[in-house]
């Protein structure tokens, strides 16, 4: 028997490395991709063989990889000092707790998801919101008004919050919520549709018995210059109460 043949009987096949260190043979092949574990030449059979040595490194290499070090900091983990490596690992132990930190925080908003509403909004929105749904609204009004106020927070916070007190307390107006109902309802009719000047001059009338200064939107609006953007929110029936509504008495 050669020395060549007597000394392969001694290393390992690509196989029985993985399964030494734990790993699978797809994973010993990325780390040779890498450049983290050497690739021996092929022997005369054909195969590749492994060293103790090579089973040495990988097992490095995955104990790294399992304690979350990136693959791309692997080989200067590997090659560094004792104080080099104290100092990357430092560096890889703040990168791991500012991800953690960033997962708790994206559980807590999956965790939000049984909320509906209050995923998106705050909570005084999302209980206006539910407040539509006891009166009668439509969920597609609902929804509506709710994408609405999505962007009227996003852009202006404190503005809406205004505008989000002046309707909860027009709510409390049941001839109020008669008008929501009914502009809900009037969102597909045409513009020509003979019901829309009732519904301006009942309108009409609603706001002018308000006190000066109160901030209180029409049931179809949600922020002035959001809604009259927003695609979602275009009525042109509700174009026309509101052209309607401002016409003198």
């Amino acid at each position: 028997m050669s020395d060549e043949r007597a000394g392969s009987r001694h290393l390992l096949t690509i196989g029985r490395l993985a399964a030494y260190a734990g790993v699978t043979i797809k994973t010993v092949r990325v780390y040779h991709e890498r450049g983290l574990l050497p690739e021996p030449p092929r022997d005369a059979s054909g195969y590749r063989r492994y060293s103790a040595a090579d089973a040495v490194q990988l097992v490095k290499i995955r104990t790294l990889a399992e304690a979350g070090v990136p693959l791309a900091r692997i080989r200067e983990m590997l090659d560094a000092g004792p104080e080099e490596l104290a100092a990357a690992i430092d560096e890889i132990d703040r990168g791991l707790c500012e991800r953690a930190e960033r997962i708790r925080l994206a559980r807590e908003r999956i965790a939000q998801l049984q909320g509906g509403d209050r995923l998106f909004v705050t909570g005084e929105v999302a209980d206006h919101l539910d407040r539509l749904r006891q009166i009668g609204v439509s969920e597609r009004g609902v929804l509506r008004e709710r994408e609405l106020w999505v962007l009227l927070q996003a852009a202006a916070p404190d503005q809406a919050a205004a505008w989000l007190a002046g309707k909860v307390a027009a709510l409390a107006d049941p001839s109020f919520q008669a008008l929501y109902r009914d502009y809900d309802e009037a969102y597909d009719w045409r513009p020509d549709d003979p019901r829309l000047p009732s519904l301006a001059r009942r309108t009409r009338d609603w706001f002018a018995r308000q006190p000066p200064g109160a901030e209180v939107m029409p049931p179809g609006e949600t922020g002035g210059l959001l809604a009259l953007a927003s695609a979602e929110a275009a009525s042109p029936a509700w174009n026309r109460i509101a052209e309607l509504a401002a016409r003198p008495a």
